[in-house]
């Protein structure tokens, strides 16, 4: 019989306090990139559920980026809690600048802060959302792959440039505007797109996970997933429009009706990330 090991428990005790205590810190910082916005009066008082879909979201991501830190090898309990603190507090910086970034490039035609916070609009709360989760997820992955912060950083930098490339191909693939869907506060398009936006994050952090002893074959590994998944996702829309709505119009019901039926964005959605999913588990 097995003896319950209580300094392991002692330690992963530590590990899950440590942990509680960068997601306080992550909310901190991140009213420090939101220095004008009050949480409490958008989710309790204006009961914005736009607001409320961001915000759950960058706790998602939030706490992914805090995995990366706690992934790695265990040396000792007083070297492993300065990895956490060191590699957590960067995973969430780079968690609240990337979301900056690509609110700048990525979603440069939305404006977020006013479609979230004075137009409630669920479907930009949605996409936000999403933002924040592929974030994490893409931190989380290159944190299992890379050996070194600058390496880590390199595979963010690519991440970036993928999800860039998935915006542009996703607007040349759809037969009408998300910009002005989303302004007209379409939900169902904003679930669709997140769906695209979270899939292309789970192909790029399955990509960076993996560890190369060369720089040069990780990159040729991670272009060629990202790739397979540029070329995959368009199909995964063709046949979600042609045998999962067989006889309906998947165009029609996002945006060719006086109520967008979410249901079908969320069909779609389904359909690129489980697409996403088959390609990390296949190549």
């Amino acid at each position: 019989m097995e003896h319950i090991n209580f300094e392991e428990i002692g330690n992963s005790s530590l590990y899950f306090l440590a942990s509680l205590i960068l997601v306080f810190l992550g909310k901190l910082i991140y009213k420090l990139f939101h220095p004008k916005l009050n949480t409490i009066n958008e989710l309790l008082e204006k009961d914005n559920l736009a607001f409320s879909f961001s915000y759950v979201g960058y706790f998602v991501g939030l706490v992914m980026a805090i995995g990366s830190a706690l992934l790695g090898e265990h040396v000792s309990l007083q070297a492993d809690l300065i990895a956490i603190a060191v590699y957590g507090l960067g995973a969430i910086l780079l968690l609240n600048i990337t979301t900056v970034i690509n609110e700048f490039i990525i979603f440069n035609k939305f404006k977020i802060k006013k479609e979230i916070l004075e137009d409630q609009n669920a479907g930009t709360g949605i996409i936000e959302a999403a933002n924040y989760i592929s974030t994490g997820l893409i931190i989380l992955g290159a944190s299992k792959g890379a050996d070194s912060n600058l390496m880590i950083l390199a595979y963010w930098g690519i991440a970036q440039v993928a999800l860039i490339l998935s915006s542009i191909l996703y607007n040349i693939i759809t037969p009408y505007d998300i910009h002005t869907e989303i302004e007209k506060d379409n939900v169902a398009v904003g679930v669709g797109y997140s769906g695209s936006i979270i899939a292309i994050s789970i192909i790029v952090s399955n990509a960076v996970s993996i560890h190369f002893d060369l720089f040069s074959e990780a990159i040729t590994s991670i272009i060629s997933l990202i790739v397979i998944g540029f070329i995959l996702i368009p199909i995964a829309r063709l046949i979600t429009g042609k045998f999962i709505l067989a006889g309906y119009s998947l165009k029609d019901e996002l945006v060719g009706q006086v109520k967008p039926n979410i249901g079908a964005g969320l069909i779609e959605a389904m359909a690129y990330i489980s697409v996403a999913l088959l390609i990390t588990w296949c190549f």
